[in-house]
């Protein structure tokens, strides 16, 4: 990919994190561990996109939380370096930690509702999550499958 492209290719990803309220230099940093096959350093990566070192490490600490990149300590040193994750499964997997978290947090609100259109509304919300991580879990017992 070339120079150009690939600055077009974070800053869209960084625009597309921006779009859903989440830190464009996140996006910025996700998209150029996409496109990069070894893992960087956090100097690496705050020199390739232009960030300083005070944005690209909570980026980083986010995107591990999501399952969707890693760190790799380096033996006798501090230093990190970073990698995008395994794709589909490891940002499901840490999609369903969090959603069956919302799910077990609405169940408590339902029992705080009097019968009727708040309980109402609170049960279709969970239904809407149960039924996103059953479908979830199910496209990834297929793939695992394969």
């Amino acid at each position: 990919m070339t120079g150009d492209r690939s600055a077009a290719f974070t800053a869209s990803m960084g625009e597309l994190f921006a779009a859903w309220d989440l830190p464009r230099a996140t996006g910025r940093v996700y998209g150029l561990l996409l496109i990069t096959d070894d893992p960087l350093s956090l100097d690496a990566i705050g020199e390739r996109l232009g960030l300083s070192k005070a944005a690209v490490s909570p980026a980083v600490r986010q995107l591990n939380s999501w399952g969707l990149a890693r760190s790799l300590p380096q033996p006798g040193s501090r230093r990190l370096l970073v990698e995008a994750a395994g794709g589909l499964e490891s940002l499901l997997e840490a999609s369903h930690v969090r959603a069956r978290a919302l799910i077990a947090a609405l169940r408590e609100g339902e029992d705080l509702a009097a019968p009727g259109p708040a309980r109402e509304r609170l049960r279709d919300v969970v239904d809407l999550f149960t039924g996103y991580v059953e479908a979830g879990e199910h496209l990834l017992a297929r793939r695992r499958a394969r």
